[in-house]
């Protein structure tokens, strides 16, 4: 079922550095809920395979003395979930999480595995890039930190080189703080199954109920998971009304490249943007506060 010639344990993140480095053909191995499924699936081959499932050093949440949230890349999506945290200052998270797989894969599967995956279908992707989250780096030759929003390259390909580690995944307060969000996902099942299509909303008003901040994020809408910059542009500053929900649909339609696949056609999954972009703005513009006309 499972064809693994080499299994490697290791203790601390310069020991699996050094174990990729010994080992040019070796996959690293946290929950194992993507990788596993691919071995059996056989488009994985003979799997060497580096576990880094009990790294303590990458796993857990913690809140910086600066506000910044740091998110270690070993964490399950179920404490992730459940933590104060991230229950506290990004709920929208917490909700976006809770829609990956059932129990089993979220107390197993880890928001590192599911960025590192490259999947334009992952459900943290596009709650993380409208949250502006960054991305800490560890290889060989130090540490980098990079935008998430970069690390992204194209279907199933991410800005890690092969003896390198995501080790976390920062959220700054300046792109938290007196934010709401909202994440939907759509789905042929609904339990269990893989992204339709899924859209978050992040955004920030004011006293008189202007959008002082939007941020607009898809996955499944083009190869990679993406953001809408221009419709972003077009709402900021502008009043909370029905007419610019309309600008957004319109906005974000144009701004979006799905493909036809087995799951939805292009057509279904444009029409998906304008429903779930609408749905998702209205809530998020409620839960930071704000009140509908």
């Amino acid at each position: 079922m499972y064809n693994i010639t080499k299994y490697f344990e290791a203790h601390s993140v310069r020991e699996a550095i050094e174990l990729l480095q010994a080992n040019p053909k070796a996959r690293l191995i946290a929950g194992g809920s993507d990788l596993l499924i691919k071995m059996h699936q056989g488009k994985i081959e003979a799997a060497e395979l580096i576990s880094i499932h009990n790294l303590s050093e990458i796993s857990g949440i913690s809140l910086e003395p600066d506000g910044t949230i740091v998110i270690g890349a070993g964490t399950t999506f179920s404490k992730i979930a459940n933590h104060p945290v991230i229950k506290k200052n990004v709920p929208v998270l917490a909700e976006a999480v809770e829609t990956i797989g059932g129990p089993q894969v979220r107390n197993v599967g880890t928001i590192g595995g599911n960025i590192c995956n490259g999947s334009t279908s992952s459900d943290t992707a596009p709650t993380l890039f409208a949250l502006n989250a960054r991305l800490r780096i560890q290889g060989d030759s130090g540490t980098r930190v990079i935008e998430i929003t970069d690390f992204y390259q194209g279907p199933g390909q991410v800005d890690l080189q092969h003896d390198e580690i995501l080790t976390a995944v920062l959220l700054s307060p300046d792109n938290y703080k007196g934010f709401a969000g909202h994440y939907i996902k759509y789905s042929m099942r609904k339990a269990m199954d893989i992204a339709t299509l899924g859209c978050a909303v992040v955004c920030k008003i004011t006293e008189q109920a202007v959008i002082e901040d939007f941020r607009l994020a898809f996955g499944v809408a083009a190869p990679t998971p993406v953001r809408c910059r221009k419709t972003e542009t077009m709402v900021k500053g502008k009043t909370f009304n029905e007419e610019l929900l309309q600008e957004v649909v319109k906005s974000a339609v144009a701004e979006v490249n799905p493909r036809t696949s087995w799951r939805a056609s292009r057509e279904f999954r444009l029409h998906l943007v304008e429903e779930l972009s609408k749905r998702a703005f209205k809530q998020a513009f409620i839960k930071t506060g704000g009140k509908l006309q």
